[in-house]
């Protein structure tokens, strides 16, 4: 399934956050939205996930679902949004509990977005036995677990120190490269965009218009830090976001 946004625009109040974006999530890539503070990169995800409605513009869900697929449009979060008193196994099966499935089959769905996430030997764990990392791992677990034909993932690993977010992202990329999924990713970190996204999209500073999408086309599994052609990616990026970072801070800065 491909999402396209078609002339969204939006305001809270007086504050104008998005002006007519037009975009499209290809099916089977990942979409890396970047940009300054408060440009709207949130508020456009949740647009995407049906949790606001923006004042113009639609979005529009094209193509058939995955065949299995039990939930179009699954978020991740960055602080894991997990159930304390659930064990692993059983944060993952709570997003299948409402499916009508046979519990066999939801045992044999859980029994393979472990092994697929390497969370197997943790299956009984509870959520404060975990790191950061493996917490955020089984919240990608629970996403995969519904198959959906489009994961939202806001800023996944910002609240996880350099290394652990280096083997998430590790994760991430060997996942999709077994089994290619669509995914838009809102992220502040440019790092990521160029490891993560085959397309990014760089949002000016509010509100929020598409000042450039820029396309990556080395492999995923081909990407390493220090690339030099990874690197000189990160440098443009961050000269097109540069001046309109620091001006949306002092804007945040003055409300």
């Amino acid at each position: 399934m491909e999402l396209r946004l078609d002339g969204i625009s939006h305001r809270y109040g007086d504050v104008e956050v998005l002006s007519d974006i037009d975009l499209t999530i290809p099916e089977g890539r990942i979409v890396c939205i970047v940009g300054p503070s408060g440009c709207g990169k949130s508020t456009l995800l949740r647009f995407l996930g049906g949790l606001e409605v923006p004042e113009r513009g639609a979005v529009l869900q094209q193509g058939p679902r995955p065949a299995d697929c039990l939930n179009p449009l699954t978020y991740i979060f960055q602080d894991f949004a997990l159930l304390p008193w659930r064990s692993v196994a059983g944060n993952i099966r709570l997003v299948l509990e409402d499916s009508r499935l046979p519990g066999a089959e939801m045992g044999r769905i859980v029994d393979d977005v472990l092994a697929r996430t390497r969370l197997t030997d943790f299956r009984d764990a509870l959520p404060k036995q975990l790191s950061g990392g493996m917490k955020q791992r089984v919240a990608i677990a629970r996403a995969m677990a519904v198959n959906p034909a489009v994961m939202l993932m806001d800023e996944p690993l910002s609240a996880l120190d350099s290394q652990t977010r280096e083997l998430l992202m590790d994760d991430l990329v060997s996942l999709w490269t077994r089994a290619p999924f669509t995914a838009v990713y809102v992220t502040h970190n440019l790092a990521e965009a160029v490891r993560l996204g085959h397309r990014i999209v760089v949002l000016s500073r509010r509100p929020g218009a598409v000042r450039e999408i820029v396309e990556i086309d080395t492999p995923l599994a081909e990407r390493r830090m220090g690339d030099p052609a990874l690197d000189a990616q990160q440098a443009r990026l961050w000269q097109l976001m540069r001046d309109e970072a620091a001006a949306a801070d002092a804007e945040l800065a003055d409300v």
